[in-house]
């Protein structure tokens, strides 16, 4: 059975056991979260879509760890003006165990 869910307005597709990494979530390491927001289900052959959720489906996973992404540099220049800018940024994620899907 897959699941496309929406958290943080992202779309994510997922299976049991999967780990997956989320925008950061304000949840303790270890918690259990019920996410409500399911687009759709595929089982088999079988395929149920949401307008725009499915009424009593959810996906129960566990937080496993905070950490963040990788480091995307911005550098903007213009030639002759003696103009430079370099900036770095990393993104918060959190990385969750899809456990079952409901």
């Amino acid at each position: 059975m897959e699941a496309v869910l929406n958290i943080a307005g992202f779309q994510f597709k997922v299976k049991e056991n999967d780990k997956i990494y989320v925008p950061k979530l304000d949840v303790e390491v270890g918690k259990n979260i019920q996410l409500q927001n399911v687009l759709m289900l595929i089982d088999g052959e079988k395929v149920q879509i949401g307008k725009p959720y499915i009424e009593g489906k959810s996906v129960s996973a566990k937080v496993l760890e905070h950490t963040k992404d990788d480091k995307v540099l911005v550098f903007k220049k213009k030639r002759r003006k003696d103009y430079k800018k370099l900036r770095g940024h990393r993104q918060h994620l959190t990385k969750i165990l899809i456990e079952k899907i409901n």
